[in-house]
C-alpha cells in the first residue's frame, strides 16, 4: 500500500543544509494502522506531508496506493490525491460553512453531483456520530465534534489512506480516547489504511499495529506495538513507553515506600499477551515462603494484547526470595530487580 524506499528530505537555510528526513525505509501494509512517534523537530512531520505530495523528497522514492506520488505533478497528482486524504491538529475547518457544507466542499470539488453528494454527506454524518448537528457551524461545536467533522469531511472521496498530522494533541484525554476509537472504528469497516503522527505514546499504544520511532530525522525503531513496550531497544522508545507503563509519580512512590520497606526486594515485572492474565501473586504466596506486597501497577491495552508494568515488594529468607523471582522469570514474565536489601 505504502513503500518509502531510501527517502532523504534536506532543506537549505542561513546556516547551511538541513537534513530534515535522513534515509528512511518504510513498508505500510492495506488495512494497516501505522504509527510514527517522535519529538519536535524528529521529522515526522515532514514525512507524512511526503507521502501526499506536499513536500518532495530530494532522494528516494514514495509510491502510495500504486502511485508515486514523489514524481507525479499536476492533474495526475490531484487525482492521486483523492485517494489520500488527511486530517490536522487545528482542524482547518471552513468558518463560514455548515457541517453538512464542510463535509459536502471535497464532493463538490470533484464534481459530484448534488443528490449524490448529499446521500454521501449524510452516510458519513451517521458514522462519526454527528447527527443532530448537521446545520451548525464550526464555532458551535466542540473540539472532538470538529475533528469528527474533519474525518468525515476526509473521507468523503473514499480514500484508501488517511493521514493523521497529530490529529489529537489539540483535544483533552476523554475525547481524544474517542476520537481513537472511532478512527479504528474506520479502519475496521472501511478497511482503511491509518498513517497517524504523534508525540503521545497513549495514541500508539490505544490503537497502532506498528510504529516507527524517530529521532534526527532517521527511524531509530520499528516494530509491532507489542513487541516494542516488551522490548524497547532505543533510550527514546525507552522514554515514551514510560509514557505510558509508568505514571509519572511511580518514581516518588517507589522512593517513599522504600522508606517503609528498608528489608526485602523491590522487583518491578513486566507482562505481555497471556503472561497479564495469570496469577502470578496468587502462584507466589502459595508456593513460596515470602510476603508480598504490591505497591503500583498498570495494565495497558494494544492493538495485539496487554501489557503490563507492576512493583511488588517481596520479604522473606534469602533462599526463598531466589526462588521466588527465578520462578516470575521462568512465567515469561519480564524482571528488573529495583533495591535487595
Amino acid at each position: 500500500m505504502i513503500s518509502i524506499k531510501d527517502v532523504k528530505k534536506i532543506y537549505s537555510s542561513r546556516q547551511g543544509k538541513v537534513t530534515a528526513v535522513d534515509n528512511v525505509n518504510l513498508e505500510i501494509t492495506e488495512g494497516e494502522i501505522f504509527g510514527v512517534i517522535g519529538y519536535s523537530g524528529a521529522g515526522k512531520s515532514t514525512l507524512i506531508r511526503m507521502l501526499n505530495g506536499l513536500e518532495i523528497p530530494t532522494v528516494g522514492s514514495v509510491i502510495v496506493a500504486n502511485n508515486e506520488v514523489s514524481k507525479i505533478k499536476g492533474s495526475s497528482l490531484r487525482k492521486a490525491r483523492q485517494e489520500i486524504s488527511m486530517i490536522f491538529q487545528h482542524f482547518n475547518l471552513l468558518w463560514s460553512r455548515t457541517v453538512r457544507e464542510n463535509i459536502a466542499f471535497p464532493l463538490e470539488i470533484a464534481g459530484v453531483p448534488k443528490a449524490q453528494r448529499m446521500k454521501r454527506v449524510d452516510e458519513l454524518i451517521r458514522l462519526v456520530g454527528l447527527e443532530g448537528r448537521e446545520d451548525a457551524y464550526p464555532s458551535q461545536l466542540s473540539g472532538g465534534q470538529k475533528q469528527r467533522v474533519g474525518i468525515a469531511r476526509a473521507l468523503a472521496n473514499n480514500p484508501k489512506v488517511l493521514l493523521c498530522d497529530e490529529a489529537t494533541s489539540a483535544l483533552d484525554p476523554q475525547t481524544t480516547d474517542s476520537i481513537l476509537e472511532l478512527l479504528v472504528d474506520i479502519n475496521k469497516r472501511l478497511g482503511l489504511t491509518i498513517v497517524l503522527i504523534t508525540h503521545e505514546m497513549h495514541v500508539i499504544r490505544k490503537i497502532c499495529h506498528r510504529v516507527a520511532v524517530m529521532e534526527g530525522g532517521k527511524v531509530v525503531e520499528l516494530g509491532p506495538v507489542l513487541d516494542v513496550f516488551k522490548n524497547p531497544k532505543e533510550e527514546i522508545t525507552k522514554r515514551f513507553v514510560q509514557q505510558v507503563t509508568e505514571p509519572e509519580e511511580t518514581k516518588e512512590t517507589i522512593e517513599h515506600l522504600l522508606e517503609l520497606y528498608p528489608h526485602g526486594t523491590v522487583v518491578q515485572l513486566g507482562f505481555v499477551g497471556e503472561a497479564a492474565e495469570q496469577p502470578l501473586i496468587t502462584n507466589l504466596i502459595r508456593h513460596y515462603h515470602v510476603t508480598v506486597n504490591i505497591l503500583q501497577g498498570k495494565i495497558s491495552q494494544t492493538q495485539n494484547g496487554s501489557y503490563g508494568t507492576l512493583f511488588i515488594h517481596l520479604d522473606g529468607e534469602k533462599e526463598e526470595l531466589s526462588k521466588a523471582i527465578a520462578y516470575i522469570e521462568s512465567q515469561q514474565v519480564g524482571v528488573e530487580v529495583i533495591s535487595n536489601a
